[in-house]
């Protein structure tokens, strides 16, 4: 008679290959080498036959002249290949950095509208809703550059000119920028220790607020300090920044920047499609706060603005924030379509690579992993941000 081994707690252990935990560990064993093994033998499948055809296999094309220009930017037919794809991650940056903040305004407003007591608002914010997220977003972006960019605005010769400040045509659209001077690195530096203090500052009145209860107004001090850094270091320093504004020379626009009509029309279009999505997650986590926590609030006299601002928004962010997660990872992918209309982010530079015979796959590789680097970074950023608004309980 065998007689079952029992662990020090007195409990019956069974054998390894019955053991549930084990089995668990071997199956995942197997499935990441079987995984392992499935891409090793595409990836040489793959080589095999790039060789066969006489296609290189390495990343050594990058270093070769690009043979194109870039339209809104200086960069040259002659600069290797790898500076025009770090140049097509900057637009895509740019287009993720800008567009993200403001789809989640737009969107929050738009799903309290939803909820509003007054009916043209209500209505008018139904109607958006129910229009924009069921049209392809490529249909967005094309009418988008058609109608407000095309359409809408005059030819170079009888562009608007704004206060002086911009230019606007359906051929350009420029706006002020800044040169950079003497010490702009140093003001850059100026910069981010203010932006260090902030946050320091921030965390600093979040202490004391829950220490003694008093008003924190972090958001105030916090930009308080950081204006405080950027004043006082551009005086210091010397004008390290100065602004450029655009100027009309017949029909050739200098100064400022110019030919983002691409760049504001994508925008524009992915803004207003995704945060109809975000209105709908904003409504529903609205709506998932217990009505007490309301009805708490109306007995305090809160006013519907303070009621939304201290009690409802708060909580209905903590549900929120995972679902939109994935809008933002929609967005940032489907800043892919601009290459519809010719705005020159990583997609459109990866074809126009691929369109004067440099080699596809690695390419294409190299587009998957900015994608995946984009949304692996906005998903841990955002994932911080949710474990940080998460109730702690026992």
């Amino acid at each position: 008679m065998t007689v079952a081994r029992e662990t020090k707690t007195g409990t019956a252990r069974p054998p390894f290959w019955r053991d549930v935990k084990v089995l668990r560990i071997v199956a995942q064993l197997v499935a990441g080498a079987g995984s392992v093994a499935l891409l090793w033998y595409l990836g040489s499948n793959l080589t095999t036959n790039l060789t066969a055809q006489g296609i290189s296999t390495d990343f050594g094309f990058l270093d070769q002249p690009a043979g194109v220009t870039v339209p809104g930017s200086d960069f040259r037919s002659s600069q290797p290949i790898s500076d025009i794809l770090v140049l097509g991650i900057k637009n895509t940056f740019a287009l993720v950095i800008v567009g993200i903040p403001l789809l989640t305004i737009l969107g929050t407003l738009i799903g309290i509208g939803r909820l509003s007591s007054n009916w043209l608002v209500r209505k008018a914010a139904t109607a958006y809703v129910e229009t924009l997220r069921n049209i392809p977003p490529l249909l967005v972006i094309i009418f988008t550059n058609t109608a407000v960019i095309l359409a809408s605005l005059p030819r170079i010769q009888e562009a608007w000119q704004p206060f002086d400040l911009f230019v606007l045509s359906n051929r350009e659209l420029a706006v002020p920028w800044f040169t950079a001077g003497d010490g702009s690195g140093a003001y850059l530096g100026v910069l981010a220790a203010g932006v260090v203090a902030s946050i320091a500052v921030w965390i600093w009145r979040t202490r004391q607020f829950d220490a003694t209860g008093t008003p924190h107004h972090r958001f105030f001090w916090g930009t308080g300090v950081f204006l405080l850094f950027a004043v006082v270091g551009f005086f210091v320093i010397g004008n390290p920044y100065s602004l450029s504004r655009p100027e009309l020379e017949g029909l050739v626009i200098t100064g400022g920047i110019s030919n983002i009509s691409a760049y504001f029309a994508v925008l524009l279009a992915l803004v207003i499609y995704t945060a109809s999505h975000v209105a709908e997650i904003v409504r529903g986590s609205i709506q998932a706060v217990a009505k007490g926590q309301t009805e708490a609030a109306n007995a305090l006299a809160l006013s519907s603005f303070q009621r939304l601002r201290f009690v409802v928004l708060p909580q209905a962010f903590r549900i929120a924030i995972p679902p939109l997660i994935n809008q933002f990872l929609n967005f940032t992918k489907n800043s892919s379509l601009a290459i519809a209309i010719g705005y020159s982010e990583i997609t459109l530079v990866v074809f126009q690579a691929i369109g004067n015979g440099q080699p596809a796959p690695q390419l294409i590789i190299i587009l998957m992993g900015a994608y995946l680097l984009f949304s692996l970074s906005i998903s841990l950023l955002i994932n911080i941000l949710n474990r940080r608004l998460q109730l702690v309980t026992n």
